[in-house]
This record gives structure tokens, sequence and C-alpha cells, in this order.
């Protein structure tokens, strides 16, 4: 069974249909790759499987569990994460805090220390500015932050909507390495990225999105050889 399937997924806007019948599965321990160009519905997916967004169709089961209709917050309680595009992180709280913010669904206070703990071990800088107010952060160092608040309710499966967006290429490399160590620590992960190539590289599999359709899909090594991909989406 899959740890995460959608089924026949259909979105729309007003009269715009933007998501048209997609279905994928993510299994435990992958990362999953979603890759298009902009505007391709790569977001709209994200939103719609984590709740913040109605589905007009379709199914989205977790764990054996239809969440189609389940409120983004009741997600996370059953294990679930989403890092949003953009970081979205509270610019006016500090990198504790905002931390803290991710661990609502928590209970066990001693659990949670030893969780901020393990955050803390993945983002040193992080440690290091955990006093400093958020919106005063880098844009590497916001990223971080947002993935290391997304951690901090310790999700079965963690969303990550563009986490190398705008960054330096030395943060690209570092946000990629981190995401290794998520997957390889047991989390899994479904990714959306414009960066083809870094995502690609690190993904077991992959789903190319166009026009909110689902056009390719398969092994994330044999997509980056292959030739329609390399032209559109590898500069190649």
């Amino acid at each position: 069974m899959a740890m995460l399937e959608v089924k026949d997924l259909e979105v729309n806007y007003g009269v715009i249909k933007a998501i048209k019948g997609v279905s994928f599965e993510v299994n435990e321990g992958e990362v999953i790759s979603l890759i298009g160009a902009n505007g391709a519905g790569k977001t709209t997916i994200l939103h719609a499987v984590s709740g913040l967004l109605n589905k007009t169709a379709g199914t989205v089961m977790f764990e054996g569990k239809d969440i189609t209709k389940v409120p983004a917050h009741k997600i996370v309680y059953m294990g679930m994460s989403h890092v949003p595009e953009g970081r979205r992180v509270f610019a006016q709280l500090t990198v504790l805090e905002n931390l803290k913010l991710g661990a609502y669904s928590r209970k066990d206070k001693n659990e949670l220390n030893e969780t901020l703990e393990k955050v803390y071990k993945s983002f040193p800088r992080l440690e290091e500015r955990k006093n400093q107010l958020a919106g005063t952060l880098s844009g590497g160092e916001q990223q971080m932050l947002a993935m290391g608040r997304a951690l901090m309710s310790h999700p079965k499966l963690i969303l990550m909507d563009e986490p190398s967006m705008g960054l330096s290429p030395i943060f690209v490399e570092e946000i990629f390495k981190i995401i290794k160590e998520i997957s390889a620590s047991g989390t899994t992960v479904l990714l959306v990225e414009q960066n083809a190539k870094k995502a690609l590289s690190i993904a077991d599999r992959a789903y190319v999105l166009e026009t909110g359709n689902i056009t390719l899909s398969g092994d994330a090594k044999t997509l980056m050889n292959d030739e329609s991909v390399k032209k559109a989406y590898l500069g190649e």
C-alpha cells in the first residue's frame, strides 16, 4: 500500500481547470519529485494534498485513510507536514519561537526537546541564531527555518514546495544535501522543484506535469536521460 495515493485529482479556480484528473503515489521511504514549468500546477497539487485547497474531484489517501475532505490542521496531526513556497516564516518571532510553532501538534515535552536537538543538528545555523528574529535571516536561512519548522511536527511525509527558489548556488547545494539527509533518516519526501536537474538527482521516481496533467512518470535517473525531459527541463 502506498503511503500517499492521489487518484483522479481535479482542482478548479473558478472556471479554470488547474488540475485535470491527476493520479500518482508515494511509497514509504521514497523521495518523489514533481517537475514542470511555472504554472503547470505543481503547487496547487501540494496545497490540495495537504488540505489547503478544496478538491473539485478525486481522492487523496494517506496511510490507507481518505483525507480528501480533512482540514489541513488535522492532516498535520496525522503525520504530514508542508514546507510552503516562499518560506512563510513568522518574521516578528524568533527562530526558536518559529520552530516551537511547528510542534503545536506534539504533546510530549521530552520528545519535543529531542526533535529540537535533531533539527539543530541538521541546521546548526538555526541553533546559532535561535534568539534572532526570523525576518532578519537571509533567504537561505529562512528556507532552513521553514524546513526545520515542518520537521518539528515529526512528520512521516513532508511536502516541499520549491525549496531552492531564489537561493544562491551554495545554499541550493546545502538545501539538497539536507533533503537527502531527511530522507535517509526515514521521512518520506514529496518534492516540487523547478530546478529539475537537482530534483531528479536526489529523487527515486518523478512525475512530469504540464498544464494540469501528468505527461510522463518513471524512475528519476531514467527521466534524467529522456530526450524530451532534457530538452524541456534540463537545458540540454
